[in-house]
């Protein structure tokens, strides 16, 4: 499958002070895939080490750090010889082993002619340990995400419509009735499926939802097995806990997440670690309050105060067994977590476009569902799983805090008016 990634990747690869590549991102979310692509394609060899399962390697570096004879080794288990300019090192599973993760600061320092990457799904809580120091500032960190709308128009061999919708955005141009329709078929195929690249594959060979969202089960799955294999037993039935409850959070009418929805009497002090665990392995995304929305929006974050989707809309859909038939019919029902599910999908959208993730109330209640900083300006963003769009909280934020224009996204096709840009819910890969 076709990766925005690939081209960060090859940048890496050319530059001179290169240092060794971290790609991180949740199970089954493609690291290993994309990776192996780029050594077979960019490289006369690849060394692929899995750190899970090689014991003797990790065994090794664990006693060794030195990368001459990290090298050796590897050459002699793999009997194959590493050239530096024409071979790919990569270590996955890296979250298996502290001082391989270590010893990349010295492949950067004793090394840099060799060519390293390596890939692991909880290398943000693997940053939190104590025994081996992360190596900050020595390595090249990139995230991968699921697939997001785009990459998912890419897979189904839609590549054409992929840019007419960037043309239309950017020119907020009508853009024609039936590639609309169209374009919001395939969105509507998005909610169920996500962006999970063995659910595509699955979705693209079986044409069967029922297929995909046994994948999703299976990925879910692993999710809870990780948090019982990196984190204790009491801190494991906290976090699964917290995870579940995401649905239950979203479809309230306040979406702010609610402790005390968990388990009764629970707190930050309880659960804070549990929330943590989640974010750093990368399986949800976190939408902070702002108090305000001066310049730098950042700097008036609310802590206390949050919301936490699902970081693939697909599994959100599945995990909250939400009718499938309900996204797929062409009537507009009135659903009100349909609302929370497209709101996970907007969020998701902006996260893979590098956005961070804030909302913002006022005191009088209205709420702006997401806020953006472009230059100096804040930009509200109102998400509509429908066509109607009314709403008094873009025309009180603009006026509160000088905004350029606002941004509302739903089932409308495009347009400008009134300093609102109308974008249709499949085209927010652009922003």
């Amino acid at each position: 499958m076709k990766r925005k990634i690939f081209d960060l990747l090859l940048n890496w690869k050319s530059e001179k002070n290169r240092k060794p590549l971290i790609l991180s991102g949740a199970r089954q979310v493609g690291k290993t895939y994309i990776l192996e692509k780029f050594g077979l394609s960019n490289f006369e060899k690849l060394i692929y080490i899995n750190l899970e399962i090689e014991k003797n390697i990790r065994e090794f570096i664990k006693e060794e750090l030195s990368p001459h004879k990290i090298i050796q080794f590897i050459e002699t288990v793999k009997q194959e010889e590493i050239e530096a300019e024409k071979t790919l090192i990569f270590f996955d599973e890296i979250q298996a082993s502290e001082a391989a993760l270590l010893s990349l600061k010295y492949f950067y320092e004793q090394t840099p002619e060799y060519y390293v990457v390596a890939a692991g799904s909880l290398l943000g809580v693997a940053k939190n340990r104590d025994k081996y120091s992360f190596p900050v500032g020595k390595v090249t960190e990139l995230q991968l995400m699921p697939l997001d709308f785009e990459e998912f128009l890419w897979a189904l061999s839609y590549e054409k419509l992929s840019k007419q919708i960037k043309s239309h955005f950017e020119n907020n141009q009508y853009i024609p009735e039936a590639v609309h329709n169209l374009a919001l078929e395939l969105y509507d195929k998005y909610l169920i499926i996500g962006g999970m690249p063995e659910a595509v594959k699955t979705y693209i060979s079986t044409n069967s939802f029922i297929k995909v969202q046994q994948i999703q089960n299976e990925i879910v799955n692993q999710y809870l097995a990780d948090m019982a294999k990196y984190a204790n037993a009491t801190t494991s039935v906290k976090i699964r806990a917290s995870y579940n409850s995401i649905p239950v959070q979203l479809a309230k009418e306040n979406a702010k997440f609610q402790y005390k929805i968990v388990q009764k009497g629970a707190s930050a002090t309880i659960f804070g670690e549990s929330i943590e665990w989640l974010n750093l392995s990368n399986i949800i995304l976190t939408c902070q309050k702002i108090q305000h929305a001066y310049i730098p929006i950042n700097a008036y974050v609310d802590l206390s105060s949050f919301k936490l989707y699902m970081s693939d809309i697909g599994i959100l859909t599945m995990k909250s067994n939400f009718p499938i038939q309900i996204i797929l019919s062409p009537i507009n029902h009135d659903n009100t977590f349909l609302g929370a599910i497209t709101e996970n999908y907007v969020a998701q959208s902006l996260k893979a476009n590098n956005h961070n993730l804030f909302y913002w109330t006022s005191e009088a209640k209205a709420e702006v569902d997401f806020i953006l900083q472009i230059d100096d300006k804040a930009i509200p963003i109102e998400v509509k799983k429908g066509k109607r769009n009314r709403s008094k909280s873009l025309s009180l934020f603009m006026k509160k805090y000088d905004s350029n224009y606002a941004i509302r996204i739903s089932r409308k096709n495009f347009g400008f008016e009134n300093n609102i840009k109308s974008i249709p819910l499949y085209a927010v890969f652009c922003i």
